[in-house]
Parts: structure tokens; sequence; C-alpha cells
């Protein structure tokens, strides 16, 4: 009961504090305001509501409103064409941009255009009343104008989802893009770790300049410092050549002990104040400092804004998106014209994607060079990805000629030939049984002469048992 109190009675508190605060709801869904009207004021809020730009406007002018929550796209235009007009008149105004169109453009355009948030839909109003209440906190009153660019108009965006994890990560991107701080990305093996250090860059005030990448996993402090510094005669490092640029060092929780220690100092020293840093790792600096596998000084000095990038696995709704996007390119590329159908990507929906992202586009590669027809359906990604188990098995034992290695081939190539028929064997085990006793008896018998006395011993089976297996097998 005591909780229930407390609870209650900070929601009393919040919304005395709200009171007298107007939020300005700009949407054309009805039910869309009608949510939103309700709930702020159950917070506390007074709330005005409209549903065209032009009257969000002449209430901004006339000095209305403590808040601006707008929606993207209205009947009559853009919110991002009038944005700048609202930020000269009421420069301190808290904007929050709502959009379904839930895209990195859409994230970087509302910040590059001095909104204070970006919110995608659809969203938890809890986080909604939180969002509204941080911006009328004084301190959000007096945000840098500084972030206020040229809204860039390429549809090529390089990242693509719609997924709640992937608008996180847009929302992270349009936030640190701005500054100067340096990133750590981290994420599995193909999630795009490298992509996403070159768009922040690409959307930075750095965009003129150099980008620069390398992998640290594995190098010396003295093979490091060639790398940055270059070696004195005709080789030129890399702070010279991103000077006011970006270098994104890739693995560095792969990073020895020595090129740590030279990779703190270089990183601490003013030969690297005119160059941003980004950093990708697959595993979590912070478990690696408590393992003294990875420096503390280091950590605390490159570890300021953390950006992990979720796997393939986790958004499920973009594999269909990133699938398309990936063999309209591929096809250009093959001249060649390929589609993907409904059976097609809810086959790929099923896939783990254990390469993640760049697994998925190799794929789409493939499939647009060796696949026949125009038309890729289910049964045709089901044997592609199965063909593609096979060489992976392959090449993990190549040169194993234990029982089990040739076995696991063979297995894999089973598979592919159902895949390709479409079929879902019920009996699987038995079919492999079969498959491997007749050539198993016809050998052993071989070895014996017909003896079947002296096969089922070297069997280890009952004669009986024998002669049973072999009159089904047809080997009598």
């Amino acid at each position: 009961m005591k909780e229930i109190s407390k609870v209650n009675a900070d929601h009393h508190r919040a919304a005395a504090n709200n009171r007298g605060r107007m939020i300005l709801i700009a949407d054309d869904d009805a039910s869309i305001r009608t949510v939103l009207s309700q709930a702020l004021t159950r917070a506390g809020f007074q709330v005005r509501s409209t549903t065209n730009a032009a009257t969000l406007w002449k209430w901004v002018k006339d000095g209305e409103g403590d808040l601006v929550l707008t929606d993207v796209m209205m009947p009559d235009g853009s919110v991002f064409e009038f944005l700048p007009r609202i930020r000269r008149e009421r420069p301190k105004l808290p904007i929050i941009v709502m959009s379904a169109q839930n895209t990195l453009l859409t994230a970087i355009s509302a910040v590059e255009q001095g909104a204070y948030e970006y919110l995608p839909k659809p969203f938890d109003l809890g986080k909604m009343i939180d969002l509204v209440t941080r911006a009328l906190e004084p301190i959000s009153q007096h945000r840098s104008e500084s972030q206020n660019r040229k809204v860039l108009k390429d549809k090529n965006l390089p990242l693509i989802g719609r997924s709640m994890q992937m608008q996180e990560v847009y929302r992270t991107i349009s936030r640190v893009s701005p500054t100067d701080l340096p990133i750590v990305i981290q994420g599995e093996v193909g999630v795009g770790k490298k992509l996403v250090a070159q768009t922040i860059h690409d959307f930075s005030k750095r965009k003129s300049a150099n980008f620069a990448h390398f992998n640290i996993a594995g190098l010396e402090a003295h093979e490091l410092s060639q790398t940055l510094l270059g070696d004195g005669k005709s080789q030129i490092g890399l702070l010279q050549e991103c000077d006011n640029g970006t270098i994104f060092i890739e693995s560095v929780d792969e990073a020895t002990s020595s090129a740590q220690s030279r990779l703190f100092s270089l990183v601490s020293s003013s030969k690297t104040d005119n160059i941003r840093f980004i950093f990708s790792a697959t595993r979590e600096l912070g478990a690696l400092v408590r393992e003294s596998a990875f420096r503390t000084d280091l950590y605390h000095l490159i570890n300021i804004i953390g950006l992990v990038i979720p796997p393939l696995r986790e958004r499920i709704d973009d594999i269909g998106d990133l699938a398309r996007l990936f063999i309209e390119k591929a096809s250009e590329s093959a001249n060649s014209q390929k589609l993907l159908d409904k059976s097609a990507i809810a086959e790929l929906a099923n896939y783990s994607w254990p390469g993640n992202v760049r697994e998925l586009e190799n794929l789409m590669k493939r499939m647009a060079v060796l696949f026949p027809d125009t038309n890729i359906d289910g049964q045709a990604i089901a044997a592609s990805l199965a063909e593609q188990q096979v060489q992976i098995v392959t090449n993990e034992d190549t040169g194993n000629s234990d029982l089990s290695g040739v076995a696991k081939v063979a297995l894999a190539q089973l598979f592919v030939q159902y895949k390709g028929q479409g079929v879902t064997p019920h009996d699987l085990y038995e079919i492999v049984l079969k498959a491997v006793e007749k050539p198993l008896f016809e050998l052993t018998l071989k070895e014996t002469k017909g003896n079947q006395i002296r096969a089922a011993s070297l069997l280890g089976l009952n004669r009986n048992t024998l002669r049973k297996r072999l009159t089904e097998l047809n080997l009598q």
C-alpha cells in the first residue's frame, strides 16, 4: 500500500508541476491527436491540437505553447519545411518530431533542423510523457543552435531498418554525429559496424575531410605507431592523412596489451586534437576490463559513448527491406532482374543469420548471379541457404578424413537435396540409417566373403538380426 501511495503521490506531484504548461500537437491522424491529448491532460498539461502546419505556425508566431509535438507529414507540407522558421521565431521552444517514416534520414533531419528529439511511431505513452517533461526542464531550454545544418536530401541512405532496435540506433547516430566525442560501436561480426562509423562521419561537420580505418587486432605498439604516425620517411600516418577527419579503429577488443598502452598515449595526446576516433568491438569492453584483459584508463578514455548494433536475428522486421535493397543492387551489378516473392521473404525471416547483414547481402549477390529465373521464391532461398551450409561444413572438415567428418558433409548434402525438392521428410532417421546400413553390410560381407556368421561377429550383431536386416535391404 505504501508503494501505491508513493506512486500516486509522484503522479500528483508531476501533474502539479506540469499545470499551466501548454503543449501544441500537430497531426492529421485524429486517433493520434486524441490519445496524445488525453495522456498529456492526465499528466497535468494543457493541450491544443491541430491537423495542419499552418495553424501550428500561427500559434507559434502568436507566442502560444511551451512545447511542440508534431508529425513530419501533414496535409499542407512537411514539418521540416517550416522548422527553421520556428527556430528563428522562437529559438528556445522545444520541438519533438513524430514520424511513422522511421528512417535514418528522418532522425538526422529532425536533429539537423533543431528538434529536441525524434520520436518514431508507434511509441510508448509513458516514455512520451517523460520526454516532454525532460524537454521542458530549464537546462533543455538553452540547447545549442550549432546543430542546425543543411538537411541532406540523399535518399540512398546506407542504413536500412524500421524496427524499434534500429530506431534507437538512428536516434543515437543523430545525436552523436554533430559532436567530436569518441564512440565505441559494439556488435557481432557482420552487423555493419564500419557502415555505422562511416555514416556518423558522413553526417558530421568532418564529412569533407578524410575517413580512414584499420584493424588493430594483433598489432604491437610499434606497428600501431607506424600506422598512425608514419615511418618518418616516405609513409605518412593516418593522423596526418585524416587531419580534421575521422579514424575508425576496428576490433579494439582484440588489441594487444602493448597496443592498448600506445593507443592510450596517442589518443590522449594533443597530436590527436583534430581527429575524431570511432572504435569497434565484438565483445563488451566493460567485461574485458573486469577480466583484466583491457586497460581501465583506455576504456574510460574511448568509451564515452557506446552504440550497440543489434544482430539481424533480433530485428526480423528489417530482413524484408534489407533483402529487397540488396537484391536490387546486386541485380543492377549483374545486369539482371530479380524479384523476391512473399515466400522468399518468409524463408529469409526463418533463418538465424549467424553472419548477420553481411551474410544476407552476400546471399542476395549470389542469387542475382546464379539463380536463372526472375522470380525468387522460398524454395530457392531454402536451397541456397542449405548449399551455403554444406560449403561451411565442407570447409570446416577439409582434410578431416575421420568417419564423423565424412558423415557430416554427406548429411549436409542430404539436407540440400530435400530442401531443393521442397520436401520435408518425417522419417529422416530411418532414411539416414538405411543409407548407411546398406553400404556397411555390403562391405562387411565382401570382407568376410559372404560368411554371415563372421559378418555378424564383426558388426557386433546377433546373427538372426543381421539376417533380418539383410532381407529387408534386399542383400540376401
